[in-house]
């Protein structure tokens, strides 16, 4: 009898194997013959079964890796993602034809759905119309942002004053988060934050983590097979949870500003956005309300705030590692502006040498490497290829920003790519930090101010230094943006 069931058992056995076998074998060849490439895509890297390219790329060097396969396949090739294909396009006179000379074409954002379901509305990674104030009132945010840049209500930042700063190195990490932060809340929320504000302190570490997760491979799972993913614990439900809490906080401020709005009193971003919402009350087509208003003003300290807070973090990182550079920069402003004048954006076009050392720090900070991601809204002829509708592009700035072909020393910090014979600042059209077209990113006036007035005034009072014996390390952190690794520096006053 032992032995019957064994056979039986034995049976069994292989039958179960043979089912699974032949039920791997049917997945492989379906997934095979629905994913393969078609005969209108750009090449690319062979596709794995089921996951496609997703172990080809290095999410933590995504940029270079995206860059390099480009000088193997060209300047426009393809990959598979999970079960999606998307284009990624390189080089400038590429990226200006897709970008520009077709911008309607790829106007649209792709819905990714990890940001889906953060919000179903982000304003960054939507189709256009809920934009709205930001492209309603542009003069008027603006204008509030102005009127909050002004130097002397942030250059008493703890950390700088006249005291023991020179011997002592720190971190200027969370210094000049707080910085940019307090800009963004002053425009957003009409008031700033106590640096030592413990609810201020977790809103800039919750950036700060939120969009170094929404980088990495768990972000990239996430989008392309969001079924499973959703019932699997990992960074990419913690990133889930860091915006809810960012959005509770914002939701917090529109509730005190409704108790005490005044619709004749238009004191910063919530107060407009309030009143466009009682402007078109009763519109059947309006996309103004509160939870778009929550969204807008995440976006608005993403666009102004963390871009902003990395490049000054590359700034430092540069002007201490380049001393001469910066010993350029301070005897020009020493010359135009003195040690004792407020500056103001008025300085900028007397100051070519210093606006062309902040274009310099973002084209070799390359904070967003490849930008944030485009979908055809039509079938697009690119590269001598047909991208058909609905295909998400990747537009790697990278591959521009650092072109031999368009900058004399790509990978060297020269303030001379910037500068005409004469030392005049010229801006070549190859500087795309923020992108091109029609969706290029909404902070680009907000963060260039932000820049100017930063970097300009801290180098007006002060000198960057690396630690004794301490060499800059250069390398980076890559994330939803490109960060330098933590690093110390002393500081000295100018004025003593």
């Amino acid at each position: 009898m032992d032995s019957i069931f064994s056979i039986f058992g034995s049976y069994v056995d292989w039958d179960v194997k043979r089912l699974l076998l032949f039920t791997a074998v049917l997945i492989l060849t379906a997934d095979f013959i629905k994913n393969r490439r078609p005969g209108s895509f750009p090449p690319g890297p062979r596709a794995f079964p089921i996951v496609g390219n997703l172990f080809t790329v290095d999410y933590k060097r995504t940029h270079e890796s995206m860059t390099q396969l480009a000088g193997i396949y060209g300047d426009v090739y393809s990959l598979r993602m999970g079960q999606a294909w998307v284009m990624v396009i390189n080089r400038f006179e590429v990226l200006k034809e897709a970008l520009v000379n077709q911008g309607d074409s790829l106007a649209d954002r792709p819905d990714l759905p990890l940001l889906v379901d953060i919000s179903h509305r982000q304003v960054v990674g939507t189709h256009g119309s809920s934009r709205g104030v930001l492209h309603s009132q542009p003069s008027e945010i603006l204008e509030l942002a102005r009127s909050h840049l002004n130097p002397s209500s942030w250059m008493n930042l703890q950390i700088v004053q006249k005291t023991s700063i020179a011997i002592k190195p720190f971190n200027p990490h969370l210094m000049i988060n707080k910085a940019v932060a307090n800009i963004i809340c002053s425009l957003v929320f009409g008031h700033r934050f106590d640096y030592s504000d413990e609810k201020f302190i977790k809103l800039i570490k919750w950036f700060d983590e939120g969009l170094e997760i929404g980088g990495s491979i768990w972000a990239q799972l996430y989008n392309a097979f969001p079924l499973l993913m959703r019932r699997l614990p990992g960074p990419h439900q913690t990133v889930q949870h860091i915006w809810d809490d960012v959005k509770d906080f914002i939701r917090a401020e529109i509730k005190e500003h409704k108790q005490k709005w005044d619709p004749s009193d238009q004191r910063d971003f919530i107060d407009c956005y309030l009143n466009e919402i009682q402007m078109r009350k009763g519109q059947a087509d309006t996309t103004f309300d509160e939870e778009n208003l929550v969204i807008s003003a995440w976006d608005l300290f993403v666009a102004g705030s963390e871009t902003t807070s990395t490049t000054l973090r590359w700034a430092f990182l540069y002007m201490a590692k380049y001393p001469e550079i910066q010993e350029k920069v301070q005897a020009e402003i020493d010359r135009v502006i003195g040690q004792s004048r407020q500056l103001s954006m008025e300085d900028r076009a007397s100051l070519p040498y210093t606006d062309a050392v902040i274009h310099e720090v973002q084209r070799m900070g390359n904070i967003v490497p490849i930008s944030l991601p485009h979908v055809t809204n039509r079938d697009v002829q690119l590269g001598g290829y047909t991208i058909p509708k609905g295909i998400t592009v990747i537009t790697n700035l990278t591959s521009v920003l650092y072109d031999k072909n368009e900058w004399e020393t790509p990978d060297t910090l020269n303030p001379g790519h910037f500068l005409n014979e004469e030392g005049k600042f010229v801006k070549p059209a190859a500087f795309i930090p923020f992108s091109t077209g029609k969706r290029v990113c909404l902070g680009e006036s907000l963060a260039k101010m932000e820049l100017f007035l930063f970097f300009t005034s801290f180098m007006q009072h002060f000198t960057i230094s690396m630690p004794a014996g301490v060499k800059p390390v250069m390398d980076y952190r890559l994330g939803v943006t490109l960060a330098p690794l933590q690093y110390e520096i002393c500081v000295n006053s100018r004025l003593e």
